[in-house]
């Protein structure tokens, strides 16, 4: 599993303090290995040998903090791994297995966890799959956000049908893991509001900035590929830039390519299932269902036997919610998640509800796009912050992820 270290929600930006430089060389015989400016200046050379040996470690260490700035630079983009490399890192995938197509491994001088995803690599745009994935990885390297878990690389298995993605190992558990717990269903560390419109406000931001600033799909967005870190509770996002390394974005773009889609029912907009294209409409439905599982706890699709008819029925969580508004405000406090007990801002859970409800429209023309949806969470989050601050429900005792 993708996990998690804590995420910084992104906020009004701060206007950078600026800061006054010497008017006159630095005559220390240390240099000064900052990012330096400090030395510049008079167009008479100092006389003094003393003044010479100075602007001359100031060049040295400029040079050297310039060099090792670069090096850092390099080393924040994404690489393409040779697959023995990887193979090694992994002891030739039989070892640190997380999951069937999951290993954790130490690679680039990182802990990270190694996923694997079948390769659909368009022939029509690149004969050599290497291009095509080093183009990405290029493009994909520029965006870093804090909801974000950090694609470090990928690596394409020698037959070319499977590809490697390469993510930043962080602590923590899913969101599905945080909200369902198997072994003590009662318990849950997002016991509060104002842990649940936190998450909700790093997911949304998260998202938003991978429509708006890098401009692609996400197409995995789902509970379990949300890591709540251990400890702050900050949501990450994984796996982002899968669905253009893997090429699902390329085929979906055909009849026949969009036929093999993958994903998971319940978080599945309609048109993919009718054989529509990937979209980032999509990705506001499936985050609209992530956002009544957080405020429900409820998983978004259940399957109950009828005893008189002894068949299945499905169970969805948008009809349980669309049904809960509809009953007004006692049928949304049935509706929420009983572990909150009662404790939060109803009008806030109501707007809450209601915005999942329209990312989760029928029509893909009708549903919101993230810009506007990051602006409602961020506003209800403010709102709830007060809430709080003038509520103060008990918090002093202390919160863990670990198993019970």
């Amino acid at each position: 599993m993708c996990k998690s270290r804590s995420a910084t929600m992104a906020s009004t930006p701060k206007p950078r303090a600026s800061r006054s430089l010497p008017s006159t060389p630095t005559t220390s015989s240390t240099p000064s290995f900052k990012y330096n400016h400090q030395f510049t200046t008079s167009s008479t050379p100092p006389a003094t040998a003393t003044g010479t040996s100075t602007a001359s470690s100031g060049t040295v260490s400029s040079s050297l903090s310039l060099s090792a700035t670069l090096s850092s630079l390099r080393d924040s983009f994404p690489s393409l791994v040779s697959f023995s490399d990887l193979s090694t890192a992994t002891n030739h995938f039989h070892s640190n297995r997380l999951s069937n197509t999951s290993w954790r491994c130490s690679i680039l001088n990182h802990d990270a966890v190694a996923f694997q995803r079948t390769f659909r690599h368009p022939l029509h745009l690149h004969s050599d799959p290497t291009v095509f994935v080093s183009s990405h990885l290029s493009n994909l390297g520029k965006s870093h956000h804090a909801a974000l878990a950090r694609l470090l690389g990928a690596s394409i298995a020698g037959g070319g049908d499977h590809i490697y993605l390469i993510y930043e190992f962080v602590s923590g558990a899913s969101l599905s893991d945080c909200l369902r717990n198997p072994k003590n269903p009662s318990f849950t560390p997002l016991s509060t509001w104002m842990s649940r419109v936190q998450v909700a406000a790093d997911l949304s931001d998260g998202l938003e900035y991978i429509h708006s600033q890098t401009g692609t799909i996400h197409n995995r967005m789902k509970s379990s590929a949300v890591i709540i870190s251990d400890p702050g509770l900050r949501a990450k996002i994984c796996h982002f830039g899968s669905a253009d390394l893997s090429g699902e974005l390329e085929e979906s773009k055909s009849p026949k390519g969009r036929k093999r889609i993958e994903g998971t029912r319940g978080y599945m907009a309609p048109e993919l299932l009718s054989g529509g294209r990937l979209s980032q409409q999509s990705d506001v439905f499936a985050f609209g269902v992530v956002l009544l599982e957080l405020l429900s706890g409820e998983e978004p699709m259940k399957f109950k036997l009828n005893k008189t008819t002894k068949e299945y029925e499905r169970t969805s969580l948008i009809d349980t919610a669309n049904n809960a508004v509809e009953e007004g405000i006692e049928g949304v406090r049935k509706w929420m998640d009983c572990r909150l007990r009662d404790s939060y801002p109803v009008e806030a859970a109501e707007r809450l509800i209601s915005v999942a409800l329209q990312c989760v429209h029928a029509d893909p023309v009708t549903r919101p796009e993230m810009t506007w949806v990051a602006g409602k969470v961020s506003k209800i989050y403010l709102e709830s912050k007060g809430w709080a601050e003038r509520v103060q429900p008990l918090t002093d005792f202390s919160v863990s992820i670990a198993p019970r």
